[in-house]
């Protein structure tokens, strides 16, 4: 069986203090592809709350530029979680992303929901289909972790403890899930960028498979159709699959950053000054 590297020096590290350093080891070294996964699906979640995919689809960035909104969003978060937020990429990608938002009346109540995403879906989906599971200090250093970010945003009233800000999401999803017309564009949207990233002749399989990794409540939120229970079967299991093969193989001896991939709207490298939406064109006499 697989032994994580890193886990024993995760074990021994504080999930307050040493929080960047723990989520930093455990996404590069051991759940690189699991947490890209699970915060794709958590885009999904947070646009099934009409506030939040309404602002999103009257900025016009879904119809104009999905791509890039998705490979600036993927970035910001991978280099905050390989470098962290006290890291001089850390704090340069925080001032990007603070400068996106910042054009915005976004809800408080609003970025504190999707701050709490980010928290909480790779640890549910570590649960489903970790090859090991988080152990107590990667899911308190997850906590810490975002929390502070959630501070340097300027989000206010962020929970001060794991169970608190758990509450909060659930209760947040139960209260403002709903189906709304701007959900159905940004979520059909957001599902045609992820199909567009497989070849044309496997698109209609890969479709259902993508509803059945769908819970109700988000599918209701989207009007999106319910997949068979076969077909929800056929994808849990090849997942579950994955981790038991995982298990059998040796381990990442190499950290694997996601930040530095080569993505399909910057195939030539970036800045991080290139993440964003376009500035407004100024003119000088």
């Amino acid at each position: 069986m697989a032994k994580s590297p890193v886990l024993d020096e995760i074990q021994q590290l504080d999930p307050v203090r040493d929080c960047q350093r723990i989520v930093s080891l455990s996404n590069t070294y051991d759940f690189s592809f699991d947490v890209a996964r699970s915060l794709e699906f958590a885009l999904f979640r947070t646009y099934c709350v009409p506030s939040i995919s309404g602002l999103l689809d009257r900025t016009g960035e879904f119809a104009a530029r999905p791509q890039k909104r998705y490979d600036d969003t993927d970035l910001i978060v991978s280099i905050l979680m390989e470098h962290g937020y006290e890291s001089d990429r850390g704090k340069e990608a925080l001032r990007a992303m603070n400068g996106m938002h910042r054009r915005f009346a976004i809800d408080n109540g609003d970025y504190l929901y999707v701050l709490s995403t980010f928290v909480f879906e790779p640890i549910r989906w570590n649960a489903r289909f970790g090859w090991r599971g988080y152990v107590e200090q990667e899911r308190l250093a997850m906590f810490h972790f975002w929390r502070e970010v959630g501070k340097r945003m300027g989000i206010k009233d962020i929970p001060e403890d794991y169970p608190a800000f758990e509450q909060y999401n659930v209760a947040y999803e139960r209260e403002h899930f709903r189906l709304a017309e701007s959900n159905v564009r940004i979520g059909q949207a957001t599902l045609d960028l992820f199909l567009s990233w497989y070849p044309k002749a496997i698109r209609p399989l890969v479709r259902p498979a993508m509803y059945a990794m769908m819970d109700e409540a988000i599918l209701r939120a989207f009007d999106f159709p319910r997949p068979s229970k076969t077909m929800r079967r056929l994808v849990e299991g090849a997942l579950r699959a994955r981790a038991v093969g995982l298990r059998m193989m040796p381990p990442r001896r190499r950290p694997h950053f996601h930040s530095k991939r080569r993505s399909k709207s910057y195939p030539k490298g970036y800045h991080i000054s290139d993440l964003g939406p376009p500035r407004p064109s100024t003119q000088t006499e």
